[in-house]
């Protein structure tokens, strides 16, 4: 079996969609990471629905995405075969700070990564739906992957509505708490919630219950972000969180901020879909603009 090719190390999170294991490969003796789906007690359209979802993300191919490898069925579950980011998570490098907050150059550079990996998403018509700071992974070089498109759907897939509030309440964003249709924006909003985190390692909105958390979001308010970082940086989290999606700025336009623009560069490799485009007078030299190819 494709299951015994793997040699299992440990359980590493349960999730709205099964479980993720660790595993070794017995072919190139690296490191994966294994989410088991139970599809047997799925009906055949959400059975499809699941394929197809795999489907989306076997053409994932982006560097600051994790690498799906393969997938197969066995016994009633669905298998996923992923890279493992063996730096860990975002929530848990974030809390390892223990209260010492980032310099802006590093969260500066992990906003555009996770930036350059939802544009690539969104260009492709694609809800993330899941974007948290346990959902932002970094390699051992330090380079940001966003992963786990457990529940991502593509965006004009009729079968459902995106309608569905899953998993951690902190990231919902206020059109979702009034009942209305998930967009892109609403990931956008999430991006508010994971930016927030890096600069103030806190949630944006917390509260005892659901019922004030609800009612936090909605207002949009929360505790204002140290004055020790820019006011680029403290203006772009204020327009994250505009509650009308509509005010809010797409993936695309948060990069063209000239402030976030000239980083680009960093990160990028010939095939991400980028091109330089010669430096005109008007602007700084060495600066990118992000043009689609």
């Amino acid at each position: 079996t494709k299951q015994a090719a793997h040699i299992s190390l440990q359980k590493i999170g349960e999730g709205s969609f099964g479980k993720a294991i660790l595993v070794k490969s017995r072919e190139d003796g690296k490191q994966y990471v294994i989410k088991e789906i139970g599809i047997s007690r799925m009906s055949s359209k959400e059975r499809q629905e699941s394929r197809k979802e795999v489907a989306v993300l076997a053409n994932m191919s982006h560097p600051n995405i994790v690498q799906y490898k393969e997938s197969f069925e066995e016994c009633g579950c669905l298998y996923i075969v992923m890279d493992y980011c063996e730096g860990g998570d975002l929530f848990k490098t974030i809390n390892s700070q223990k209260g010492v907050q980032f310099p802006e150059e590093q969260i500066l550079d992990w906003l555009v990564q996770i930036c350059l990996a939802l544009k690539h998403v969104h260009d492709r018509k694609i809800l993330h739906r899941d974007i948290k700071s346990q959902n932002i992974f970094l390699t051992k070089d330090g380079t940001i992957q966003l992963g786990d498109f457990g529940i991502a759907r593509v965006l004009n897939s009729t079968v459902e509505l995106a309608r569905t509030c899953i998993g951690t309440p902190y990231y919902l964003s206020p059109e979702i708490c009034e009942n209305k249709p998930y967009n892109n924006k609403s990931d956008v909003w999430a991006l508010g919630c994971v930016l927030y985190e890096m600069c103030t390692l806190k949630h944006a909105f917390e509260a005892g219950n659901m019922k004030n958390l609800v009612l936090k979001i909605i207002r949009g308010s929360y505790p204002p972000v140290s004055i020790h970082y820019s006011q680029d940086l403290r203006s772009l989290m204020g327009q994250l969180f505009r509650r009308n999606p509509r005010e809010r700025p797409s993936v695309s336009s948060i990069l063209d901020k000239p402030f976030l623009s000239h980083r680009i560069f960093r990160f990028l490799t010939p095939e991400v879909g980028y091109i330089h485009t010669h430096t005109h007078t008007h602007k700084v030299p060495g600066t990118v603009s992000p043009l689609t190819v």
